[in-house]
């Protein structure tokens, strides 16, 4: 049984869908790869101020959340 012949969403090449292929269903095995194999310069640094207003917002956002889910109804 031949293997179903798939039209690549980038590039717009045809290829074989073949089992067990890493990636997209509608992308060639070239397209399918990764932009980034272990780069982690991509990833954002934060300092520490930053990472203090993130943890303030997420406690924010936690309270509001309980605040809401458990509140009486009077």
């Amino acid at each position: 049984m031949p293997f179903p012949i798939k039209v690549c969403a980038v590039c717009s090449e045809e290829f074989e869908l073949k089992p067990d292929k890493p990636g997209f269903a509608n992308r060639c095995p070239e397209c399918s790869i990764p932009e980034s194999t272990g780069d982690s310069s991509t990833k954002q640094r934060m300092d520490a101020d930053e990472r203090k207003n993130a943890s303030e917002a997420n406690a924010a956002r936690r309270q509001a959340m309980r605040e809401l889910l458990y509140r009486k109804d009077s």
